[in-house]
Formats: C-alpha cells, sequence, structure tokens
C-alpha cells in the first residue's frame, strides 16, 4: 500500500508535537504492514505484536526526535527489523564468538552453562564498554550496530558528516575490540587447558 508523503509528513509532524490522535492514526496505518513484516523474522504472532508493540511505544516516547526523521516508513521498518533481530539474538540458544586466531566466528551453543556463563561475561563487559564510550561516539555505534542504521541515515539524524560517523564508528569498535579480546584470550587460555 503506498502511502502520501504529504499525508504522512503532516502525521509525523503531529505525532512530533506530542498529539495522541495522529500517533494513533500512525499506529493504525503501519500495524498490519509491520506485524507481517516482524513475522518475516520472528515467525510467532504474539512475539511479532510485542515487536511492533515496542517499537511504537518507543517511538511515542521518542516523539520528539520524530523531526530529525526525514524518512518516517523507512525509520519505522527498520526499527522493526532491528527489534526482530535483537530479540533472535536475546533469546537464541546459539550465537557466534568471534576467534582471532582464525579471524573467523566460533558457533557457541548457550545451552552449555559454562559457554552461556563465558557469554554472559563477555556481554557485561562489552557493554560497560559501550557506556563509557564519549557520547556522540556511543550513540553513532548504537544506531548502527543495534538499531541497524546506515552511516547516512545517522548523519542525518544527529546533523553531523558521514564521514564523522565513519570516523566516530571507527573509534568505538577499536576500543570495543580491545575489551573484548581480553577476554576472548581468557576463553581460549581456559579452553587450551582443558584439551
Amino acid at each position: 500500500m503506498k502511502i502520501d508523503a504529504v499525508f504522512l509528513q503532516q502525521l509525523q509532524q503531529q505525532v512530533a508535537k506530542g498529539d495522541q490522535r495522529s500517533f494513533e492514526d500512525l499506529y493504525r496505518l503501519f500495524y498490519a504492514r509491520l506485524l507481517n513484516f516482524a513475522l518475516l523474522y520472528v515467525h510467532k504472532r504474539e512475539i511479532a505484536e510485542e515487536v511492533v508493540n515496542d517499537v511504537m511505544i518507543s517511538i511515542w516516547n521518542k516523539q520528539q526526535t520524530l523531526q530529525q526523521v526525514q524518512h518516517l516508513e523507512t525509520y519505522i521498518f527498520t526499527a522493526v527489523r532491528n527489534r526482530s533481530l535483537n530479540y533472535l539474538t536475546k533469546y537464541s540458544t546459539w550465537h557466534v564468538l568471534p576467534d582471532a586466531t582464525h579471524e573467523q566466528g566460533t558457533i557457541i551453543n548457550l545451552n552449555d552453562p559454562e559457554k552461556q556463563l563465558e557469554w554472559k561475561e563477555i556481554s557485561f563487559h562489552l557493554n560497560q564498554a559501550i557506556d563509557q564510550l564519549p557520547e556522540q561516539c556511543r550513540t553513532v555505534f548504537k544506531l548502527i550496530k543495534e538499531e541497524g542504521f546506515r552511516y547516512k541515515q545517522v548523519a542525518e539524524i544527529l546533523n553531523i558528516s558521514a564521514r564523522t560517523v565513519e570516523t566516530q564508528l571507527f573509534r568505538a569498535i577499536k576500543k570495543l575490540d580491545k575489551v573484548i579480546a581480553v577476554y576472548l584470550d581468557k576463553s581460549q587460555r581456559a579452553n587450551h587447558r582443558t584439551m
């Protein structure tokens, strides 16, 4: 279904001003399509409904930032895709851990209690490191890696150049790689001892 761009822009402006009726219109306008889209990823209606509702609640809670969004439809669908992928990552028992020695990933089953504990420790330290990044660096990292936006979209959202986005992301990844490397080294040393 093609949505009139002018109508959508007016709706977006009204939601950004806190108009609840416009938000309800926006919700009804996209709900069925977003639900079907989420189902492509999560394959369960209840979970898809939860994903869509979480995204729409997040949009309402951050309504002031909507004025910065250039393409609302793309923004909403990207948010649903990312929330769906985050759900799968969080609740899947299989994860890929980077393996520094082979420059590949190692697939681990988190039903293994030892691996689960290891993964939780790495995740904990990684989240701490993300929180300690400088503000712009942290925002860029989260928008790209957690929300799934492209460089150009992040540049538009934050009103900075795409080059600055690239530089900030590079800095974030470089710092976070150091954090992960410490725990991967510990993990690999422990695995060699048990062999």
